[in-house]
């Protein structure tokens, strides 16, 4: 007989060149559908090393180190579990509900992920929820990225869902979002148009190709503009992996916070000893993409009329904002 897993191990070796950053942040990003919390907790339980010493969350990864994660091994229940977890609904009826996602948050249970998400949360909340998807993700139409705040559509019944996929295949659904991004926009509208494609280098990250991969197109609008930041209102026109990440990170202003498309790098006043500490203040504000899903539209399946929902953005993105004015 085989022996089951018990539990998954991971290795990282702190590159030269990478900036200082919290332990808890790096590991959330560097591992696939592990929360910060979920890193926190291992922490705790003494599961995370660095150089072979124990850390505590808030020690700082730096160049040379080497750290060590042993994440148990779960198994994947037969069914999901309702978990009584807040959710920030703006919107519900017979059919669907509009959530507010939180950051952090992932969408639906996966390895090493079992619980804690968007579809735990909603099967405690509703008595049904749509079985067109494969196993374990009933009701999730659509998804955005584990960091990325917003606006979510989430089907109760599979005619229901259906209608709404065909609309996210026609491209006909309204997706706003707002993201504080580098730098000062050299064009205050346009439209970025090009293929996106997996890295050829690291296959967790997305790149953009002129020849290979799935046609994107984004729409971006300039709002507001700070000494060396903007904050943009973006549409997408299609719907890829990471296209509002790889899309601003290609034209050269990476959304501020992503830790995986530049946005964590210092792009502005890396050489003043007080702008370096403000921006580093900035990050610890926003240790995530400042990207959320503002407005979400689309035809109601069973109205046939136009429905349109908006969201304040999130505390952090406030936050950030504030400090980049003053």
């Amino acid at each position: 007989m085989t022996n089951l897993i018990k539990e998954k191990t991971f290795h990282f070796e702190i590159p030269s060149g990478k900036r200082k950053e919290r332990i808890d942040l790096f590991l959330s990003t560097a591992i696939e559908n592990a929360t910060r919390t979920r890193i926190q907790k291992l922490i705790e339980a003494d599961l995370v090393s660095v150089n072979g010493k124990k850390i505590k969350s808030s020690y700082q990864v730096q160049p040379g180190d080497f750290v060590d994660v042993i994440i148990p091994i779960t198994p994947r229940p037969e069914e999901n579990e309702p978990e009584e977890i807040p959710l920030n609904i703006i919107y519900e009826d017979d059919y669907l509900l509009i959530v507010n996602k939180e950051a952090g948050m992932v969408a639906h249970p996966a390895y090493a992920n079992y619980t804690g998400t968007l579809v735990n949360a909603l099967l405690h909340h509703v008595n049904k929820l749509s079985n067109l998807n494969e196993p374990g993700r009933p009701g999730i139409v659509h998804r955005i990225d584990k960091n990325t705040s917003g606006l979510l559509v989430v089907a109760k019944d599979d005619w229901t869902h259906a209608q709404l996929a065909a609309q996210f295949s026609k491209h006909s659904i309204e997706r706003e979002y707002w993201a504080i991004v580098w730098g000062k926009m050299k064009v205050p509208e346009d439209e970025i148009d090009t293929y996106i494609t997996r890295s050829k280098y690291d296959r967790k990250k997305f790149t953009i190709s002129k020849t290979e991969g799935k046609h994107a197109v984004t729409l971006y609008k300039l709002i507001e503009e700070y000494e060396f930041a903007s904050l943009l209102k973006l549409n997408l026109k299609t719907g890829r992996t990471h296209q509002l990440r790889v899309h601003l990170s290609g034209i050269g202003h990476p959304i501020f916070g992503d830790p995986v498309y530049g946005g964590r790098e210092i792009m502005y006043g890396a050489s003043l000893p007080k702008m370096k500490s403000h921006i580093h203040n900035l990050l610890e504000i926003m240790p995530r993409q400042a990207l959320h899903a503002k407005t979400l539209g689309f035809i109601h399946p069973h109205t046939k009329e136009l429905v349109r929902f908006d969201s304040e953005l999130p505390d952090d993105m406030k936050e950030l904002i504030d400090r980049l004015k003053n």
